[in-house]
Parts: C-alpha cells; sequence; structure tokens
C-alpha cells in the first residue's frame, strides 16, 4: 500500500483544517517545498496537493506553489481544487501535475467530466467521492446529494477511471480512525480499483487496517503534521508493503 502524504494549500502555505472548515485551519509549514521535500527524503514518491484557495474561489489559484514542488522534488503529484475548466486542466498540467483531482465536478458536471476523460484519457484523473454515510456529498461537504458513493464510482469506473479515492466527512482532521468497513465494501465491489482511502488516519494501525482490507493507498496528512505517524514510521512503512 502507496503512503501519500497530503499538503493543503491556503495563501501559499501548509495548512490543514479540521472536516473541511476554514475557520479551524492551522499552519504547519509556510514553506510547502520544505515540506515536499521532507516526504521525498523518507523515502515517499507521491503527494496530494490540494488548493484550498481554488476550491473556495472556483478555480485553481496555487498554481505557483504545484510549479515549485514539481520542479523541486521527483514526486508524482495530484492536485486538485478550483478545476472546473479546460484552462484550469491546462494550467495543473502545464504546471507539473501528474493527475488532476476532479471531486464535486465530476457529480455536478458529469457529462463534461466525460469529456475530459475523452480527450486527455482516464489516467489523467484521480476521481474524489466524499461521503458522509454513504452519500455523496459535494461543495466543500456542505451539500449531501442522493447519489450513493457505489453508483457514484460505478458510473465512472465504466468511463475508464482506474483511481478513485474516498474521504469520509465524518472522520476527516479528527484522527480518530479512517471508515474501513465503508472502504472494505467498495474495495468488494469494486475489485481492480486503484482504491486510496482518505481522512482519518491516526496512525500506524490504522494504515495497517486500511492495508488489510486491500486499499492501494492511503493518503495521510494530519497524523503527519501532529506527530502521530513520522516520517520515520512512513520509511519503515514503505520499505515493508
Amino acid at each position: 500500500m502507496e503512503i501519500i502524504p497530503a499538503i493543503d494549500i491556503i495563501d501559499g502555505k501548509c495548512v490543514r483544517l479540521t472536516q473541511g472548515d476554514y475557520a479551524q485551519k492551522k499552519i504547519y509549514n509556510e514553506d510547502p517545498l520544505e515540506a515536499a521535500k521532507s516526504f521525498e527524503g523518507a523515502g515517499l514518491s507521491r503527494l496530494h496537493l490540494v488548493d484550498l484557495d481554488g476550491a473556495k474561489a472556483g478555480t485553481v489559484r496555487n498554481w505557483k506553489v504545484l510549479e515549485r514542488i514539481a520542479g523541486g522534488t521527483t514526486l508524482t503529484i495530484d492536485f486538485g481544487g478550483g478545476i472546473k475548466t479546460e484552462k484550469d486542466l491546462d494550467i495543473v498540467f502545464d504546471s507539473g501535475a501528474a493527475l488532476a483531482t476532479i471531486g464535486s465536478m465530476a457529480v455536478k458536471q458529469p457529462d463534461t467530466m466525460a469529456e475530459w476523460i475523452s480527450r486527455r484519457g482516464a489516467d489523467k484523473f484521480l476521481l474524489g467521492a466524499d461521503v458522509k454515510g454513504e452519500q455523496i456529498a459535494v461543495s466543500g461537504w456542505l451539500e449531501t446529494t442522493d447519489q450513493n458513493v457505489f453508483d457514484f464510482i460505478g458510473a465512472y469506473v465504466d468511463k475508464g477511471i482506474r483511481q478513485v479515492f474516498c474521504t469520509d466527512v465524518s472522520k476527516d482532521g479528527l484522527l480518530q480512525g479512517p471508515s474501513v468497513a465503508l472502504y472494505a465494501k467498495i474495495i468488494d465491489r469494486f475489485p481492480d480499483l486503484w482504491f486510496i482511502a482518505s481522512g482519518g488516519v491516526s496512525g500506524l494501525k490504522d494504515l495497517e487496517d486500511l492495508k488489510k482490507i486491500g486499499c492501494k493507498g492511503a493518503i495521510v496528512g494530519k497524523a503527519i503534521y501532529e506527530g502521530r505517524v513520522t516520517l520515520e514510521d512512513l520509511r519503515v512503512f514503505g520499505a515493508a508493503r
């Protein structure tokens, strides 16, 4: 299982929110490149980079941060937040992202998402499925839809999507453990999916639990920044996978 550290960006700085609430913001590093280099130094090869300013504005904002990290490390970066148009996609890929992370857009504008997949290839996208219970949530998790996560993922698997990460909104940023049971159900339904767990990881035991159920990756954010999981832990875990 691949460990994928997360860097969330507001005003060019590395921050974390609690349950997506911008009012519950904590700055962990003034320089995201420094954080990214520390992950690379621990032997990690991938990065989940989120433009929170862009997500709020509805257009990509922190592409310069992406450009710096892509130019200053060898990390494979997936980048999300504010990708709404072809121009946004061009900026993201031109700035060095390997994958564009798409969430709410894929829910609200499936025809546009299907066009992007057709034009650019399914392997260029990481599909984000945010859930409350088993229902898809959008718009910064403020709105719960009537679409369940299995139908949502299934529709995009049919379009060729192979990488999906799922975040249980109720768990994110709380360090209380991930939604192992839900993720196991998704993996059981879609065994060929490159499924990435997100939200709630509080320590190495959570990572071991996610590995046991067959997750291909796990996004880890606050647990790293709060010292619940150290870079040495991740180095050892990665070496043993």
